[in-house]
């Protein structure tokens, strides 16, 4: 049967686009909710209300050590046992631009075991990068967060620690498993480097599903496509507000 899924977006100090991505979830007709962190450490009972666990973009505690670590700490050490139980319910977990540095750092990235295996870390230029770029789903038959969307996308990016790096080994588990879920390319759907990679990521990694394919952490902003006026090179004609079927179709997974 069919559910009228819940989603808690998740902030703490320095957080600054959960009002995007809830208006993003409200016009995919998800019900949505800003919760701060330290609400839920007295409440932590608030996470069977929901089915979707999002950690929007931002500068989490000023990203002081390294981008999404301070918050990952907290979540790991006050919130272990109620993600685990999430997860083990089949929930959705979806990170972006600074939720994906968390999720990674958290080790709920790639493979949902707390053991931090891969980081996102200062771009390649050296500086913040805020730019559209275009991206190429991988594996499109899995992934269905981007189900219905072209082969190859635009979506804006706005990070300064967004390169995708880990060891060799492991990168190439990442490959054979099939857990990169977009890459950067250019127009044509070719890998290129910057400025079609903004932040240098290897293999132009720009999101990452975890094995089971309920967590998705994604560097691009989805949010901020989700009306067809928001990108501005794309032709009137075509543009489609590819950011809001990201929400959409993560309604349509609990149907």
């Amino acid at each position: 049967m069919a559910i009228s899924p819940r989603a808690i977006i998740l902030r703490a100090a320095g957080t600054n686009c959960e009002r995007e991505t809830k208006l993003a979830f409200e016009k995919a007709e998800v019900e949505a909710d800003i919760v701060h962190v330290s609400t839920l450490k007295d409440k932590k009972q608030l996470f069977h209300k929901y089915q979707i666990i999002c950690l929007p973009g931002g500068f989490s505690y000023g990203d002081y050590i390294s981008a999404g670590k301070v918050f990952a700490l907290e979540l790991e050490n006050i919130f272990r046992e109620e993600l685990q139980e999430f997860m083990h319910k089949g929930g959705l977990i979806l990170g972006i631009c600074n939720g994906f540095q968390i999720l990674v750092k958290l080790g709920l990235l790639p493979f949902s075991d707390f053991q931090p295996r891969c980081s996102l870390i200062l771009n390649d230029s050296g500086r913040f990068e805020d730019r559209w770029v275009w991206l190429k789903k991988e594996r499109i038959g899995r992934h269905f967060w981007f189900r219905n969307l072209p082969e190859v996308f635009p979506l804006p990016v706005a990070h300064a620690e967004g390169k995708f790096y880990t060891e060799d080994n492991l990168l190439g588990k990442i490959e054979e498993e099939n857990l990169v879920a977009l890459r950067y390319v250019n127009e044509e759907g070719e890998r290129r480097g910057y400025p079609f990679n903004p932040n240098g990521s290897l293999k132009n990694i720009a999101a990452v599903v975890n094995t089971e394919g309920n967590i998705l952490g994604m560097m691009p902003h989805p949010e901020r496509y989700i009306y067809a006026e928001h990108c501005p090179y794309e032709k009137e004609e075509k543009a489609q507000a590819w950011g809001l079927e990201v929400f959409k179709n993560i309604k349509s997974y609990f149907a």
